[in-house]
C-alpha cells in the first residue's frame, strides 16, 4: 500500500525537490530559518510536538496516557507516531532516532 505522498508522479516531483532541499541543509540554524519561512508557526509548533513524542515513545518509560499529560499532544497523534515509529515502511522517525543516538544506522 502506498501512501498519499508517493502515489501521484505528478505530487511526486515537488516532493523529491523539497526533501533534496531539505537534505541540503547543514545546520540547525539552517533548518530552523528554512521551518519558520515554509510553516505557519503552528505547523512548526506540530511538527514539533511530533519529534518529542517520536522520541518519547523511542525511550519507552512512559505510556500513550503519560505521554499526552506530560506533552498535551492528542492520543490520536501519538498513536498514529507510533504507528509510523514502529510499522511504516518509510522509517524517517527511526532513521533520525538512531542517527541522534549514534547508532548510525
Amino acid at each position: 500500500m502506498t501512501d498519499d505522498l508517493t502515489s501521484s508522479t505528478a505530487r511526486t516531483a515537488p516532493i523529491d525537490e523539497l526533501a533534496e532541499a531539505l537534505a541540503a541543509l547543514r545546520s540547525p540554524s539552517e533548518a530552523r530559518a528554512l521551518l519558520a519561512d515554509l510553516c505557519t508557526p503552528a505547523e512548526v509548533h506540530s511538527l514539533a510536538e511530533r519529534w518529542q513524542v517520536a522520541r518519547l515513545l523511542d525511550e519507552g518509560k512512559l505510556t500513550y496516557r503519560e505521554i499526552h499529560d506530560a506533552t498535551g499532544v492528542s492520543t490520536t497523534t501519538i498513536v498514529r507516531v507510533a504507528r509510523f515509529l514502529k510499522q511504516e515502511g518509510n522509517r524517517g522517525y527511526r532513521l533520525l532516532l538512531d542517527r541522534r543516538s549514534g547508532d548510525g544506522r
